[in-house]
């Protein structure tokens, strides 16, 4: 991957952070994906004492693209396995291992607490889907307030796992970075302001060819994407 492919994404990658200072919250949403960090951000935050409650939601999301593991088991389990290797005791989680999109994750995880007096969630989720997951947050759920948390990560620093090469990590944010417009004119999420720097960053990084992760900008493919379902992951 060139310097300039990396500086690129570098600007795509720091928008999708939103920086929110953690708060205290009533329960804890740990949004599965193919990135066990995740996972071990959020035993790290329940540690701190930041939330007494912790749902893991995901479900076998993805096979054959880049979002896709090998762990042929929803990822609320493994997620599960690793926050409690990590000292949480299994008291305090909830497994939702059903949803296949962000969407999903936000609501069948609403549906899960429908029956907890909550007044504020704390969002866990990987550092480039804070502000994706935000926006989904905010049409699924928005009469609770939520803060978002990831560990803190540039995208060289991000890159440095095994499995998530800087060109396939370039795709992926540029899918998201997509998925922001074409979701909040469907009304699967809310509208977020994307600065001039950024749309040039993802119109000269998909003249590049970083283009594997994007949708027809009609959106017509969700159905097939995802059946039965809006939002898709």
């Amino acid at each position: 991957m060139t310097g300039q492919a990396r500086r690129l994404a570098s600007i795509i990658f720091d928008y999708h952070q939103l920086r929110h200072v953690p708060a205290p919250a009533d329960a804890m949403l740990v949004l599965g994906t193919n990135d066990i960090r995740v996972a071990d951000h959020a035993a790290d935050l329940f540690h701190q004492g930041l939330a007494p409650l912790v749902v893991i939601t995901g479900g076998i999301a993805h096979q054959n693209d880049l979002l896709s593991t090998n762990w042929n088991r929803p990822e609320a389990e493994v997620f599960a396995d690793s926050m409690l290797a990590s000292g949480v005791p299994p008291t305090a989680l909830l497994l939702e291992p059903y949803a296949t999109n962000t969407a999903q994750n936000i609501r069948f995880s609403r549906q899960l607490l429908k029956t907890y007096a909550l007044s504020r969630i704390l969002i866990v989720t990987k550092p480039f889907m804070q502000r994706r997951a935000y926006a989904t947050h905010a049409v699924e759920w928005p009469e609770i307030p939520a803060t978002m948390s990831s560990w803190p990560s540039t995208f060289d620093d991000y890159c440095t796992h095994p499995d998530l090469d800087p060109v396939k990590v370039a795709n992926i944010i540029l899918g998201d970075l997509q998925r922001l417009w074409i979701y909040s004119r469907l009304g699967y999420s809310a509208p977020q302001r994307i600065p001039t720097e950024v749309m040039a960053a993802f119109e000269k990084l998909v003249n590049l060819g970083f283009d594997r992760h994007l949708l027809p900008e009609d959106g017509s493919d969700l159905a097939a994407a995802q059946p039965g379902v809006f939002g898709a992951s």
